[in-house]
């Protein structure tokens, strides 16, 4: 007798545990009021990146400016920024997430016959020209139509550096 009086109280249990759950999932209701909404989302937070990772720059959107199959703009293929218009792309980091911790800005600038060249330890160890630098991405920001986002270099730079980059 006691065995099944166990098994009842135990069933009864479950049976009322259930029965509550049910319940008060019944009675849970959601109302959204799409037309009230005050709250803006902030454009930016749909930004996009360029990294030198794979073919994203160099042989991507940078064709280089000697390229004469290719229709550019200073090197930047007119095809993507045609693209990259259409999506209305508010703003655009560069150089990217790691490969920016051993980027150096100042090896992206001046004649491009002069920069240093570097290995990109972050992706597949290719040697990079530096032929895209830092005026090369704010002129493709501009003729995108968004905001230039840069990526400071954390890893291997100074801070002084980063202060000289964005003066």
């Amino acid at each position: 007798m006691n065995y099944l009086t166990t098994v009842f109280k135990r069933c009864f249990k479950i049976t009322l545990l259930i029965v509550t759950l049910n319940t008060a999932y019944a009675q849970n209701t959601a109302v959204l009021n799409a037309d009230q909404g005050k709250t803006i989302i902030n454009r930016h937070i749909y930004g996009h990146f360029s990294e030198h990772l794979g073919r994203c720059i160099y042989g991507g959107f940078y064709v280089g400016e000697s390229n004469t199959k290719i229709p550019n703009t200073q090197g930047v293929r007119m095809d993507v920024v045609d693209a990259l218009k259409k999506l209305k792309v508010p703003n655009l980091r560069w150089p990217g997430g790691c490969f920016a911790d051993t980027y150096h800005w100042k090896d992206g600038v001046g004649p491009k016959v002069k920069r240093p060249t570097m290995v990109n330890t972050w992706w597949g160890g290719v040697t990079e020209d530096n032929s895209f630098g830092t005026h090369d991405f704010l002129n493709m920001c501009e003729l995108i139509g968004a905001e230039p986002y840069l990526a400071g270099n954390v890893g291997s730079g100074t801070v002084q550096e980063l202060s000289e980059w964005v003066q």
